[in-house]
């Protein structure tokens, strides 16, 4: 029942992997109420995917299921767990202790999923020093070291939009592969790491355009000419 093949990572779009944890979501929560089998069209409609989507999303990753009978909704949360890299732990650390970073740090949402957010550090000598929840802020200037030492792989950053730049650049150059970037900013990086921007208010604009009920310019109707002739 589960993948037997799969293609590399580079061959996936980016677009299929952004599905996979909405369909781990949905095939744990089918799990936890005691499903042991869906098949594509009730996984898609649970989903608002078609069927035929969720098939070629999965066909990327080897072969799962059987035709005519559905996915092992057990098995496939195994597989998706794998694909995702979520059978382990991975260590977080954290950028910016303000307001935003204090938010982060204590979400009750990271851990379940298996991240752990380990430390924070800031350059701000009035939060260096003091604890958010359990962990200690510490200086930027430790970063290096503390990255090294712990094998970490994962940062967030949530500085203002004019330090991320620099704060990625330096992260990368000490080894982060991967960066949730809460800053307002779109940071350049090289091959091979990559960097998930968070922008609500960016989120917010795209919706506002919907709520003027506004239609493109192209598609507005042109207004008709005032009649010359008698009424």
């Amino acid at each position: 029942m589960g993948a037997v093949r799969g293609q590399s990572p580079a061959e996936i779009p980016d677009v299929v992997v952004e599905r996979l944890p909405h369909y781990l979501r949905a095939l744990r929560a089918l799990r936890d109420e005691g499903t042991e089998v869906v098949s594509s069209q009730e996984l898609g409609e649970a989903l608002s995917v078609t069927p035929a989507q969720i098939r070629k999303d999965l066909s990327y990753f080897g072969r799962f299921g059987k035709q005519g009978r559905g996915y092992s909704v057990p098995h496939l949360v195994l597989d998706l767990t794998r694909i995702l890299g979520l059978e382990r732990a991975w260590p977080v650390i954290l950028i910016g202790a303000g307001r935003l970073g204090q938010a982060i740090v204590t979400y009750p949402g990271f851990t379940p999923e298996g991240f752990h957010i380990q430390a924070a550090f800031d350059t701000d000598e009035a939060v260096i020093g003091t604890h958010i929840a359990d962990i200690e802020v510490r200086p930027v200037r430790e970063v290096q070291k503390y990255v090294r030492q712990k094998g970490i792989e994962i940062a967030i950053v949530a500085v203002p939009g004019e330090q991320a730049q620099a704060v990625i650049d330096g992260l990368i150059r000490v080894g982060i592969r991967a960066i949730m970037n809460y800053a307002p900013s779109n940071p350049r990086v090289p091959n091979g790491v990559r960097v998930r921007t968070i922008d609500p208010v960016q989120a917010l604009q795209t919706m506002t355009f919907h709520l003027t009920g506004q239609q493109h310019p192209e598609q507005q109707a042109a207004p008709k000419p005032a009649s010359a002739g008698p009424r």
